[in-house]
């Protein structure tokens, strides 16, 4: 319980969930008993359900994400799983840019929120997704930034997670591929990004090779090959993202060794690759980041001072994520300026609220 409600912080800073309202809450969690009344989802779903009823949609869609987090394994969890969506859905209604995608491919079917698709004005497309314990919502309030720096925009999820059925194996990377074949009628997809957030940057580093259509990697806490190979490491990783894991591919970590990307497969990603690093991260070591940067050419390493995802660093990580894309299509543009001001001023303050 004690390590479930740690990595909660994280994804509850991530959503701009107040720690006002997140804190109370893992206070009054007792056990994670599917349907009792003092249980995980029970009490951060009765939150979200307020939420909902006093009309804040989007603080509640994000607190029915923490309620069937990190995964569904039971009914309490599979209501927060449906009321995730359903919430946001209403939100979204209110911003009439975002819509809903359900696309449909040949092993399984996923669901997307999108932006600005047009088949008479194709823009550049970028694509954002999780890792193995957050799902799109959680994610998707970026496409309105998105949208008002000229991009189109797709949220989706890891194989496994939320509404996304397909197999996570190693057919995965073909995902984009996919994606991108279904889109080519209304976006740019011959320009596009991948945002791609912990496990979800390991699925694009595989695939960044065989799909010629991809133009940039950001990414954040992604594992590599260290975190596949090394015995020791996974022998102190913490129980969640183990269980988890194995929840989604079904497989014993004996088995994913194969997905490490050794030297040759890391020298073949010629697009720019931005990745975000923890010092103090529990879950990716060190050495994958590091390993990047000396086999990628043309990658780019932000480290902050933090445990995995760089939680106290959410505003400058978002920042310096969409200040990257811009980089990478060599944007000279107001936004880009912009944007390197508003980072340039969120780790000011970073630094002036610790003195």
């Amino acid at each position: 319980m004690d390590e479930l409600k740690r990595f909660a912080r994280a994804h509850a800073e991530a959503q701009r969930i107040p720690s006002a309202a997140y804190q109370p809450l893992l206070d009054s969690i007792t056990s994670d008993t599917d349907g009792h009344p003092g249980s995980w989802a029970v009490r951060w779903s009765a939150a979200a359900d307020a939420a909902a009823e006093a009309g804040d949609l989007l603080q509640a869609s994000g607190l029915f994400t923490m309620a069937r987090f990190p995964f569904v394994d039971g009914p309490a969890r599979q209501r927060a799983q449906q009321r995730t969506v359903e919430v946001f859905d209403a939100w979204r209604r209110t911003v009439p840019l975002v819509e809903r995608l359900d696309l449909h491919l040949s092993r399984g079917s996923l669901g997307a929120w999108a932006s600005g698709l047009s088949a008479a004005d194709r823009r550049p497309l970028v694509v954002l997704l999780g890792g193995i314990v957050s799902v799109k919502e959680q994610w998707a309030p970026i496409l309105v930034e998105l949208d008002r720096l000229g991009f189109a925009g797709v949220v989706t999820e890891l194989p496994g997670v939320g509404e996304n059925t397909l197999p996570y194996d190693e057919t995965a990377p073909a995902l984009f591929t996919s994606l991108l074949d279904q889109l080519a009628d209304r976006v740019d997809v011959t320009e596009t990004y991948l945002v791609a957030l912990s496990f979800g940057g390991h699925l694009a580093l595989s695939a960044a090779s065989s799909e010629p259509r991809l133009r940039g990697i950001v990414t954040v806490g992604a594992p590599v090959r260290h975190f596949f190979t090394d015995a020791d490491w996974h022998a102190e990783l913490p129980a969640i993202t183990r269980t988890t894991l194995a929840h989604l591919t079904g497989r014993p970590w004996s088995d994913l060794g194969g997905w490490a990307l050794d030297d040759d497969e890391l020298a073949a990603v010629r697009v720019p690759v931005a990745y975000v690093a923890s010092t103090r991260d529990e879950v990716i070591p060190g050495a994958d980041p590091r390993l990047v940067a000396r086999q990628v050419r043309r990658s780019r390493l932000l480290w902050h001072d933090d445990v995995h995802g760089s939680p106290g660093h959410a505003t400058e990580t978002r920042l310096w994520s969409l200040l990257s894309v811009l980089r990478m299509r060599r944007a000279f543009t107001v936004d880009r300026l912009r944007l390197a001001r508003a980072l340039a001023a969120s780790r000011v303050k970073r630094v002036f609220s610790r003195t």
